[in-house]
C-alpha cells in the first residue's frame, strides 16, 4: 500500500524554524516566530465537563449509538457552536468544522479523534484528542493566525466499534460491518441513521488519495511506555498490525476419577501448554511483538470431567508485518508438538487481520520539530492499540502525537493523563499542524 511522504520537504524542514504562522491578510511571520500556545485551562475545563457525560458508578459508558453517546455528541456539538464554528455532520455520522484557508484550493489538513467509550472506560481516550483538535482551530482564529489550508476537525463515530465512521470514510465499509450490533444493543446501520447519517448515501462520505493533505491525531497512550522513559512526547511510528486467531483444542471427555493420567486426552491441558508456550516464544525473541491469550472456553467445564474441549483466543501485535507471519508459523509449530505429547488436535481460525499502519516520515518530523521547539522531551514509538488514524494511512500522510497516560492505565476508569500533559500535546498538534501547512505545496 503506497503512502506519500514528502520526504522531498526533509532536508529544508530539518534546516529552517519550525514555525512561520500567517498573520492577518494571509501574510507569513518572520522566521523564529515563537511557538504557540492553546487555551490549556479552557481545554481542560471542557475535559472536566465532559467527564460527567455517561459517567456511571463503574466507569465512563459512551458506547456508540447509546443515550450517552448521543449526550456526548450534543455537548460536543453545543461547544462547537459557542466557540462559533458551524459543524456538519457528515452521511456516516461523523462531525466535521472547517477553519478555511488563504487557498481554499488546496487539500485540508485534518486533525481529531473519538468521543465514544468502551464499556465501563475512562473519560480521556478520544476526548483528549477531539477536544484538542477543536481547541487547535479555535486558537488559530482567535489568534488570527491564517493557514494556507484549510484546517478540518473531525470527531470520529464509533471508534471504540471498530474505527466505524473512519473506516466509512475512507471506502473501507461492508454490508457484514454494518450489520453487526454494537455494544448498545443497535447493529452499525441503525446507530448511524440515530446520530444523524443515512446509511443510503454513504459514498458521499468517501474521500480519496488527494482529499486530505495529512492526518494527524492527538491521543492518550493507553500504555506506560513515555511514563517509564521520563518522556512528555511520543512520536507514533505506526500503528501495529494484528492478527486474531480463534484456536478449537479437540480431547476427550472422561471421568475426572476414574481415568489414569496417562491416558487422557485433556484440552485443558493441552491448552495451558499452549498458553505457557506462546508467551515464552514471543518473549524469547527482541523486537515490541506481543500476544496476548485473552478468553478460553472450557467444555463440558464440569468439576468432576476432564475437559473434551477448548476454545481460545490469541491476540498477536507487532509494527512489522513480516513478524506477525513469523509469530503465526511459530504457534502452529508449538500447536503440533503440544498437540502430539497431549493426544489432542488443534485448529486455526482467523477472526480478524489487520496489517500496520506506518506514519508518515515527514509527519513525524513536524511532531518532533514542534516538541523540540517547546522545550517538550519526546521519544519515536509504535501505536499497539488501533486508532482512526490506521484508516485514514490508507488515503493520506498519517502520524499521531501521544501523551503519558498515568500507570499505563486505558480502558479502565482510573484511566489518567494529566493536565499539564494534556496542554502539552494540544500545544503540539497546534504547531505541528503550522508546520505542515508551511511546508506541504498542495500536490497529490
Amino acid at each position: 500500500m503506497k503512502r506519500r511522504t514528502f520526504l522531498s520537504h526533509a532536508g529544508a524542514l530539518a534546516s529552517m524554524p519550525l514555525i512561520m504562522p500567517y498573520l492577518p491578510g494571509g501574510s507569513r511571520a518572520p522566521r523564529g516566530a515563537a511557538p504557540l500556545h492553546v487555551n490549556g485551562a479552557r481545554l481542560n475545563e471542557w475535559l472536566t465537563a465532559f467527564d460527567r457525560v455517561g459517567r456511571t458508578a463503574t466507569g465512563i459508558n459512551r458506547v456508540a449509538y447509546s443515550e450517552a453517546d448521543l449526550a456526548g455528541r450534543a455537548f460536543t456539538l453545543q461547544r462547537l457552536r459557542d466557540a462559533g464554528f458551524t459543524p456538519r455532520i457528515d452521511t456516516a455520522g461523523n462531525i466535521y468544522v472547517r477553519l478555511d484557508g488563504t487557498d481554499r484550493t488546496l487539500a485540508p489538513i485534518l486533525i481529531g479523534s473519538h468521543i465514544d467509550s468502551v464499556t465501563d472506560g475512562g473519560n480521556f481516550d478520544g476526548p483528549v484528542g477531539s477536544f484538542g483538535a477543536i481547541e487547535v482551530a479555535r486558537t488559530l482564529r482567535e489568534q488570527n493566525r491564517r493557514l494556507r489550508h484549510p484546517l478540518d476537525v473531525v470527531i470520529w463515530q464509533n471508534e471504540e466499534g471498530g474505527t466505524t465512521g473512519s473506516k466509512v470514510a475512507v471506502g473501507e465499509i461492508t454490508d457484514a460491518e454494518l450489520a453487526k450490533v454494537a455494544r448498545s444493543g443497535k447493529t452499525i446501520r441503525e446507530g448511524i441513521g440515530i446520530i444523524g447519517g443515512d446509511v443510503s448515501r454513504l459514498a458521499e462520505s468517501v474521500k480519496k488519495k488527494g482529499d486530505i493533505a495529512c492526518y494527524i491525531e492527538l491521543h492518550i497512550e493507553q500504555g506506560g511506555l513515555l511514563e517509564k522513559a521520563g518522556k512528555q512526547i511520543g512520536v507514533v511510528q505506526g500503528i501495529v498490525g494484528l492478527r486474531w486467531f480463534e484456536v478449537t483444542i479437540t480431547g476427550f471427555a472422561n471421568h475426572a476419577g476414574a481415568t489414569p493420567m496417562d491416558q487422557r486426552q485433556d484440552a485443558m491441558l493441552a491448552a495451558a501448554k499452549f498458553t505457557v508456550a506462546v508467551n515464552d516464544a514471543v518473549r524469547a525473541e527482541p523486537g515490541r511483538q506481543v500476544a496476548t491469550v485473552g478468553r478460553m472456553v472450557v467444555s463440558p467445564n464440569t468439576t468432576n470431567v476432564i475437559p473434551g474441549q477448548v476454545v481460545m483466543t490469541v491476540d498477536l501485535r507487532d509494527l512489522d508485518q513480516t513478524k506477525i507471519e513469523h509469530f503465526t508459523e511459530v504457534f502452529e509449530r508449538l500447536a503440533r508438538e503440544i498437540g502430539t505429547a497431549t493426544t489432542t488436535t488443534f485448529a486455526f481460525k482467523r477472526l480478524t487481520d489487520s496489517r500496520p499502519a506506518i506514519s508518515d516520515p515527514q509527519v513525524m518530523t513536524w511532531i518532533e520539530s514542534s516538541a523540540t521547539a517547546l522545550g517538550l522531551s519526546s521519544q519515536r514509538m509504535p501505536s499497539g492499540a488501533g486508532h482512526d488514524a490506521q484508516e485514514i494511512a490508507h488515503i493520506a500522510p498519517m502520524a499521531m502525537i501521544f501523551i503519558p497516560s498515568v500507570g499505563g492505565i486505558s480502558h479502565s476508569p482510573k484511566e489518567f493523563s494529566r493536565a499539564a500533559d494534556i496542554i502539552n500535546g494540544a500545544d503540539v498538534l497546534l504547531n505541528a499542524v503550522i508546520a505542515a501547512d508551511a511546508s506541504l505545496d498542495g500536490r497529490s
